[in-house]
């Protein structure tokens, strides 16, 4: 299949399919004409792909990994291979700090927020 019916068939779009490809995670092969071809595995692929994604892994992560799981749909079934464990760790922790960052930034938003609407009388020292 030509990336346009590969496109539909994943709800990706070519654009991304083509990023895809360059980042490793997808490998096409070429007719002779030069268009891409796909075949049914690579449906399963970029389905892997998203789920990986959805995960919050990064493209780089995901070329490392990608390899490692298996299944069909959202549900992954990942393989023992070697650096999976440490990967998947790494990048839990980078989305717990990331976590942690963001909730810091809600409470002075929200600080600043509360200050914005206490109105121009009810600064603090303002009696």
């Amino acid at each position: 299949m030509q990336i346009g019916a590969l496109a539909r068939r994943t709800g990706v779009n070519e654009r991304l399919l083509r990023y895809y490809e360059e980042q490793g995670l997808l490998r096409a092969r070429r007719r002779s004409n030069g268009y891409r071809e796909y075949d049914e595995s690579h449906v399963t692929t970029v389905g892997h792909i998203r789920a990986l994604l959805a995960a919050g892994l990064s493209t780089a992560v995901i070329a490392e990994v990608l390899h490692c799981v298996h299944g069909e749909g959202e549900r992954l079934r990942p393989a023992p291979c070697p650096g999976m464990i440490g990967h998947l760790r790494r990048e839990h922790t980078r989305i717990d700090e990331t976590i942690t960052r963001l909730q810091a930034s809600r409470q002075a938003l929200d600080a600043l927020l509360a200050d914005a609407l206490s109105g121009p009388g009810d600064e603090p020292g303002a009696n």
